[in-house]
């Protein structure tokens, strides 16, 4: 199982959204644009890829706890 990676810009952030698609597919998504160097993974137990609304609500729900003052999660 190879991982492919795009990138991809949501609401003005851009992020490096990496997966495997298998039994229990895995994304990881990299905050390039972030003030601090970290993102969040996410897994499904679906070998169906997530589509690029389910990728992009996936990411506004990350940014919905990011405290706008720090940058980090709430």
């Amino acid at each position: 199982m190879s991982a492919t990676s795009q990138t991809v810009t949501v609401d003005g952030q851009i992020f490096r959204v990496s997966w495997q698609l298998g039994t229990h597919s895995r994304y990881d998504f990299r905050w390039l644009t972030g003030p601090h160097d970290y993102g969040f993974t996410a897994s499904y137990s679906s070998s169906e890829p997530m589509t690029p609304a389910d990728v992009e609500d996936a990411i506004r729900g990350f940014l919905a706890q990011i405290d706008p003052e720090t940058g980090f999660i709430d």
